[in-house]
């Protein structure tokens, strides 16, 4: 039987909705009142979880998330990148990216070596709704987001499609405690270090190590990833494998937006994926 924690989900969903609206609703500028009405809660209430939550306000929030502004942090992301290279260093070294190593299996690997692999999966409350967590002796294997309507039945079958030849099993304590390790880090630059265990081709291993190398707080663009893996006309085939990422938020596919600064698609919701990315700008501008 699986369980869910539903303590913060609630105020993630409000959060959530009133990300919609202001998006939906920027240009006429609405008021607290007005978008606290929408979440169907009090201003003084709406404004308080909010902050809370963010660090600062709903209309500050969403100043990070326009056209122009994303166009100059993707600017000032490949000016980093570079500088970061001429001087031989990476740039995740300026945020807890740096503690996080990734084990890669491919399908044929798994297939021959991967029979009998024990998971342990729980489901958890996190910033932006629930999630599913998949832990093996060898790393974290699996990170999905729950939608606020979604049957957490669905994400556990394609968690077990995707290992199909492993073993579960729900160990909420265990899961728990890396949930909290990845989520809630009063100090970034020292956290629990985090081992992921993926599965992929040797192309898509590619991707999601150049995904790891991408500061918080920052974007880069599936050119720029093309780019990185010196790969620069296989930008479908980078979009594919971004698409394809079973490790939400830890392999940063959200920090992957399109060059015009649009921030498309996102596996999770596109709203789910704003929030992100707007959340980790207000964090790492030390807001």
């Amino acid at each position: 039987m699986l369980h869910v924690i539903n303590e913060t989900n609630i105020n993630y969903n409000r959060i959530e909705k009133a990300i919609q609206y202001l998006e939906e609703n920027f240009q006429r500028q609405p008021d607290l009142d007005e978008v606290a009405e929408k979440v169907h809660i009090s201003p003084f209430h709406f404004q308080r979880i909010f902050t809370e939550w963010a660090g600062i306000s709903p209309k500050r929030f969403l100043q990070f998330l326009t056209v122009d502004f994303l166009k100059t942090k993707l600017a000032e992301s490949k000016n980093l990148v570079e500088a970061a290279d001429a001087a031989g260093l990476s740039s995740q070294s300026r945020v807890y990216d740096l503690f996080t190593t990734l084990e890669a299996v491919t399908p044929q690997e798994y297939k021959e070596r991967g029979s009998g692999i024990r998971v342990e999966y729980g489901i958890h409350e996190t910033p932006f709704g629930s999630c599913l967590i998949g832990v093996t002796e060898r790393g974290i294997c699996w990170l999905s987001f729950i939608g606020t309507d979604e049957d957490p039945r669905i994400e556990l079958e394609k968690m077990k499609e995707h290992w199909h030849n492993s073993v579960f099993h729900q160990n909420q304590n265990l899961t728990l405690s890396f949930v909290h390790s990845i989520f809630n880090r009063k100090n970034a630059e020292a956290p629990r270090k985090l081992h992921l265990f993926v599965k992929g081709t040797n192309f898509q291993i590619k991707v999601w190590e150049a995904l790891l190398r991408i500061p918080m707080g920052d974007v880069t663009t599936y050119q720029g990833i093309a780019q990185q893996i010196q790969s620069p006309k296989a930008m479908q085939a980078v979009g594919s494998a971004v698409g394809s990422n079973h490790i939400a938020y830890l392999i940063p596919c959200h920090r992957v937006i399109r060059k015009d600064g649009i921030l498309g698609e996102y596996r999770w919701s596109s709203t789910r994926k704003k929030s992100i990315i707007g959340w980790e700008m207000a964090k790492a501008s030390g807001f």
